[in-house]
């Protein structure tokens, strides 16, 4: 097993940035995160195709321009991620060098290049790391998490936030069956089939699928284009296996030209989208999953995961997010936790999905204060359902985005929100006119609303304060109180002092 052990989590440095360069068989690729924690957002992020694992010939060896490719590559990424002040650069190398005959080789002139060891990921180290990846994304996953990378597929079992002990690494990547297709696309079919009854029995079927990887994503990518998606967000969105498999069947079945001038391909793609959506096709008819889910989170993410604290590692993915945003963007970031403490009376009883989602819109609910008022709700609104959260369904984005479009004064009138359940438009209107009314009485104070609590009877929303001399007269304080009743479908307000 490759080390990633814990180092310091060091969430709280704001300079400190860390970098991770995925030397893959199809691509090279250098993302820089803000910061390692729960919720790293990316800041930096290329690519360079240079298809070594298309380049081994038959000694096993892998070709000269394509290793040249990756040696340019890589003292560009390294370069730049010098200059962003990186804490670390971690160098990671999959399946292609891995197998090469001068694979080893490459690896010493990689680390003489760049002054930085490389790392070669065995397949299980694969699997795991890209799990990890998938359990870093998402709030406690089960079933499977597969990854697919040019030179091979990885699969493994997802225990909320555990990987699971079945996991496997299988030499199907996109470029491999892309060879195999040239030659037989039928006879390629019966080869991934092969490889899938022989490796899969291990591996625990059904449940959520959750998907990895490029070529994979490439899917989600053609999807979106064809649908009018009310959430054009790929990490997260959630597709029926039916309907994924009879995107899948129609593309493998494509030449390269043709696939290319289907919407949403990515260019660089179109040449191996074939053999993805071939290998897509097969083992969701082997794993027979309940969800498809995408993952915009993997390997590089996975690798960052594990070298976080348990402690660190437990916590919401989500609002380990939203409270590093509002740090960031809020006048008064601690101002989150009195509206919590302010609006937990017009929610008793609320889930755990529903608290959780009532901190995470707190803590987003004012990062649009710069923007210019007559903009504000529509700016929260796109923003929120459009940022790289993690930890996030779709529908939890549209009832975010439609709590903190409320919380600027108006009720939310958008497509996504018809991802929403029986009531949570309402749920999210009343949080969000809540949550404007307490930054109205208190100009975000916490001292200040502590020190008064809402109520609400049969026909009346009251807003009690602690002193006479406290009780607001101001009209825009009476507006949204006035607000707040109308939609908890109540008639009557007041402002009374407490006794």
């Amino acid at each position: 097993m490759v080390d990633s052990a814990p180092r310091p989590n060091r969430a709280s440095d704001e300079d400190a940035h860390v970098a991770v360069v995925d030397l893959g068989s199809n691509s090279v690729r250098l993302v820089v995160y803000d910061r390692l924690s729960r919720a790293s957002f990316p800041r930096f992020n290329e690519k360079s195709l240079c298809r070594l694992g298309a380049s081994i010939d038959a000694e096993g060896n892998l070709g000269e321009e394509a290793m040249d490719c990756v040696v340019r590559a890589l003292e560009r990424f390294v370069s730049i991620a010098r200059a962003m002040d990186t804490d670390t650069i971690d160098l990671l190398a999959t399946e292609a060098i891995r197998k090469a005959s001068n694979g080893e080789a490459f690896r010493e002139r990689l680390e003489q290049v760049s002054g930085l060891p490389v790392k070669i990921l065995g397949g299980d180290d694969e699997a795991r790391l890209a799990a990890q990846g998938v359990i870093a994304g998402f709030h406690r996953p089960s079933g499977l998490a597969g990854d697919l990378g040019g030179g091979s597929l990885e699969i493994a079992e997802l225990r909320g936030d555990r990987v699971g002990p079945a996991r496997v690494s299988m030499p199907l990547g996109a470029l491999l069956i892309t060879e195999r297709m040239a030659d037989d696309p039928k006879a390629a079919r019966r080869h991934v089939d092969e490889q899938l009854r022989n490796s899969l029995p291990g591996v625990v079927a059904g449940g959520d699928f959750h998907v990895v990887g490029g070529g994979w994503r490439a899917l989600a990518k053609v999807h979106l284009a064809a649908h009018d998606h009310p959430v054009p967000v790929i990490h997260g969105l959630e597709l029926d296996p039916g309907e994924l498999r009879d995107l899948a069947k129609s593309l493998w079945s494509m030449d390269a030209d043709k696939i290319a001038d289907v919407p949403g391909v990515p260019g660089r793609r179109a040449s191996t989208l074939a053999a993805a959506a071939l290998v897509m096709d097969r083992v969701i008819k082997h794993t027979q999953p309940g969800r498809i889910l995408f993952s915009a989170l993997g390997v590089r993410e996975g690798w960052l995961y594990e070298q976080l604290s348990e402690e660190v590692r437990a916590l919401d993915p989500l609002l380990a997010g939203c409270d590093q945003l509002a740090v960031e963007s809020a006048r008064v970031p601690e101002f989150a936790e009195a509206l919590e403490r302010w609006t937990d009376r017009l929610f008793v009883g609320e889930g755990g999905v529903e608290r959780r989602l009532r901190h995470a819109a707190i803590a987003l609910s004012d990062i649009a204060w710069r923007e210019a008022r007559d903009v504000q709700a529509r700016q929260a609104f796109e923003r929120i359902l459009h940022f790289p959260f993690t930890g996030v369904t779709h529908a939890e984005r549209a009832f975010l985005a439609a709590t903190v479009h409320a919380r600027y004064g108006a009720r939310a009138d958008h497509p996504a929100l018809a991802l929403l359940g029986d009531g949570e438009a309402d749920r999210a209107h009343v949080l969000g006119t809540a949550i404007l009314l307490g930054y109205r009485f208190s100009g975000s104070v916490p001292e200040i609303l502590d020190r008064a609590s809402l109520d609400v009877d049969a026909d009346t929303v009251t807003l009690r304060v602690e002193e006479a001399t406290s009780v607001p007269d101001s009209e825009a304080v009476q507006g949204r109180l006035s607000l707040l009743a109308k939609a908890l479908g109540r008639d009557k307000t007041a402002v009374v002092a407490r006794d």
